[in-house]
């Protein structure tokens, strides 16, 4: 000890030496500052004397001063240089906060510094990545020629259908792509799922008059998980099959009971439609391309399936393995009426047939003689055959992964579909070829360039999406235990290219200011010049598209609370026509302007995202925006606060846990904020509670089973907040229509679901708070 070694050198007493390693926060994290306490210094170690005086002793030993001074130098300096080469290493894994990259240029300046001019001591070590050269090297390494040649393996192809042969031998060339790719893990997942499938023989659709039937179409196409049967009804036009299309024809006094109902295609998905023909009483419905949204489909008959949910519908909530036994249950999603698609050709025949109403001026399309029923002195009717038969088939998911360095049990998963009815170049091609080259280009990054990310990346090639995202799905619910506190983002390459003049964007809030930064790095393929930030605005966010039921980024989000994002190019004025049939094809889809081109930015945009959540230590999720989210939902709430009053009930509650909600984000970002970001341990523990946010907003209080899509945000079912909104507005419209029990429980599930994901991101349990 100090004091020991005063006696040995002098016999007289002396003070205490202190070292102190003073950790900088202004950039020049390499300096060391040594206090001497000398006797006349002010102020001591608070609990300790300032001095240690011993009485004087003899001046022995006074020869053994020399050799303790020097083992004690040179344990000093042995410290110094290990201590300075290990804040070395650390700080050269630093982040970029502003996405510019400026803060990165000098190898061991610290994310946390304010200058970003700091010239600091080039320290040895594995190459370390800042973001802008990531960035570059992706770029430079994205190939259109490589997306030509994977898309064009399509080519020649009648059918991807799934399970089948085409699918299977399609799925082990991708696996056998993977593993050439030297991907650390590369293997199959395997499902026994059931479809419905065409029978036999085609389905058939009659005219029925005078009691003589008449061949009006049987195509090829069918609608998968149709109920079997014949049945017969008079028809009726709801345009595009809309909820307010269908209360505009009830408005109208038009009884729909019975009915076979008529829509085009467009606006929502068919499953959509049929639930609500079957809610307003139809026995059957048709389906067709109208060529005012669908140009050059005459004759085309597009492929559909009719279940309003994801995943195989005889297993709801339940993965489909192989041989497991399940309760004989089936999703409340299956539409139990007949439904077929037709061409529109086919529609504008039976409306010719139709001597009824001329059609609104607003449901006019672009066939001829639109009407919307019969006269009532009319004996006219529709005959609708289904003979689609059920199959167990096998279908495979295959997965390729790039194990993270740090945080290898963390990953962001990158996905596209594989099967389609019909060849499916844009459906499932584009997607697929976007997959492989995106796999291929970041493993060569980290194999031949030596980037080591932080945490995973899976690639996966989904089958039976044309289904209902069934592949997807099935994984998610094989997984659900551990994939919400694994899997962090997931990314959607399906369809990512319908169109070049505008972009559809549809993603969770947490990713919102990551995809702004990301398009802010990508040129626009088609102009050539600028940013493809500068063609969607600032205002870009208010174009999001929620996400649908036929996205197989819908089940990540709404049943597994994964935040997600789906990225492409379309063109709003005027739909792909080939999307679903047999001219999906690779002649088809080039007609789009630059292609490739825009292919292979949309992969761009994929790849950034991915390599940034696996660059930075702070993972890249923008939780605070949520708090943006519900305020703009309490906006909406406010108005009807009188009418809920009167009922005897209160919206404070509800605005009480928003409040508390922003109060933890704020938490949050004041810990990110005060914390050691080169701790792993600490940094560890900021990003699970960054990550838990979107899984948080799943409502604890409901059966996957029953209410698979919790989600209150962006889920299905009366426990989000868009249905309690509409719930609040029949409070002025039909008032009596509303059943304040219901309004009541609403209420009580919004109010908790969002006072638990603020305890949730809080952090600790003490730090949690019960009242509001």
């Amino acid at each position: 000890s100090c004091d020991c070694l005063s006696m040995q050198c002098g016999g007289e007493p002396m003070s205490y030496t202190r070292f102190s390693v003073a950790r900088q926060t202004d950039g020049d994290n390499s300096h060391v500052e040594m206090n001497l306490a000398a006797d006349d210094e002010e102020g001591g170690e608070i609990g300790r004397p300032e001095h240690a005086s011993l009485p004087p002793r003899q001046r022995s030993g006074r020869n053994l001063c020399f050799p303790i001074i020097a083992a004690v130098l040179l344990l000093f300096i042995g410290f110094l240089i290990g201590y300075l080469s290990y804040r070395g290493r650390m700080q050269k894994a630093s982040r970029c906060l502003d996405g510019s990259g400026k803060c990165e240029m000098t190898p061991t300046a610290s994310y946390l510094a304010d200058n970003d001019e700091t010239e600091e001591e080039e320290v040895p070590g594995p190459r370390v990545f800042y973001w802008p050269e990531l960035r570059t090297l992706l770029s430079d390494k994205l190939s259109a020629e490589h997306l030509e040649d994977n898309l064009r393996r399509r080519t020649n192809k009648d059918s991807f259908e799934a399970g089948q042969s085409e699918d299977e031998s399609f799925a082990n060339y991708i696996h056998d792509q993977f593993t050439s790719f030297l991907l650390d893990e590369v293997w199959n997942d395997e499902h026994y799922i059931k479809l419905q499938v065409k029978g036999s023989s085609n389905n058939e659709v009659f005219i029925v008059e005078d009691d003589k039937e008449e061949k009006l179409e049987s195509p090829d196409a069918y609608v998968a998980y149709s109920k079997n049967g014949s049945v017969v009804g008079k028809p009726v036009y709801v345009n595009y099959g809309l909820k307010a299309d269908f209360q505009k024809l009830q408005k109208l006094d038009v009884s729909l009971n019975g009915t076979i109902v008529i829509f085009r295609a467009g606006k929502i998905t068919l499953a959509e439609k049929v639930a609500n023909a079957k809610e307003a009483g139809a026995v059957g419905a048709l389906m067709y391309l109208d060529p005012y949204d669908y140009k050059n489909t005459d004759a085309l008959v597009p492929f559909g399936h009719a279940h309003l949910g994801t995943g195989d519908p005889f297993t709801p909530g339940f993965p489909s393995f192989n041989h497991t036994q399940f309760p004989p249950v089936e999703s409340s999603g299956l539409p139990r009426i007949a439904v077929q698609t037709i061409s529109s050709q086919a529609a504008g025949k039976l409306f010719s047939k139709m001597d009824g109403e001329e059609c609104l001026p607003e449901w006019k399309g672009g066939l001829l003689r639109c009407k919307v029923m019969l006269s009532s002195t009319s004996k006219m009717t529709v005959k609708l055959s289904v003979n689609n038969v059920m199959v167990d088939r096998k279908i495979l998911n295959i997965f390729g992964a790039i194990k993270g360095f740090e945080e290898p049990d963390r990953y962001v998963v990158i996905g596209a579909q594989r099967d389609s009815w019909g060849p499916g170049v844009a459906k499932a091609g584009v997607g697929t070829a976007m997959l492989l080259e995106l796999a291929r280009v970041i493993s060569d990054i980290v194999k031949n360039d030596g980037y080591k990310p932080r945490r995973s990346i899976i690639f996966a090639s989904w089958s039976a999406g044309d289904y209902g995202a069934v592949g997807a799905t099935e994984w998610l619910e094989g997984y659900s235990a551990t994939l919400h506190a694994k899997a962090f983002t997931y990314i959607n390459l399906d369809a990512a290219v319908l169109g070049f003049k505008h972009m559809k964007i549809s993603a969770s809030p947490l990713l919102y200011t990551l995809l702004e930064r990301t398009m802010k790095g990508v040129k626009d393929p088609v102009k050539n010049s600028g940013s493809l930030y500068d063609r969607v605005g600032s205002d870009w966010v208010k174009t999001v598209v929620p996400l649908g039921l036929d996205n197989a980024a819908f089940p990540f989000l709404a049943f597994s609370g994964i935040p997600v994002v789906s990225f492409g190019f379309c063109n709003k004025d005027e739909q792909y026509a080939f999307l679903g049939t047999t001219e999906d094809t690779v002649g088809n889809l080039k007609v789009t302007d630059k292609l490739y081109d825009l292919m292979r930015a949309a992969a761009e945009v994929a790849g950034q995202i991915a390599l940034r959540l696996t660059h930075d230590h702070e993972l890249f999720l923008d939780f605070e925006r949520y708090g943006e989210e519900l305020l703009v939902f309490q906006e909406k709430f406010l108005s009807y606060d009188r009418d809920v009053k009167a009922l005897g009930l209160t919206l404070n509650w509800l605005f009480f846990a928003r409040g508390d909600f922003q109060r933890a984000t704020d938490a949050l970002r004041r810990d990110i904020a005060n914390s050691d970001r080169e701790n792993k341990i600490v940094r560890r523990a900021l990003n699970d509670r960054i990550m838990k946010v979107e899984y948080d907003f799943l409502s604890p209080y409901l059966s996957p089973k029953d209410a698979p899509f919790r989600h209150i945000f962006f889920g299905k079912g009366s426990h989000t907040l868009q249905s309690l909104l509409e719930n609040l507005q029949l409070l002025r419209t039909s008032r009596d229509s509303v059943d304040v029990n219901v309004l009541k429980e609403q209420l009580a599930l919004a109010t908790w679901t969002i006072k638990g994901a603020a305890n949730a991101l809080v952090g600790d349990i003490w730090d949690t708070d019960n009242e509001f």
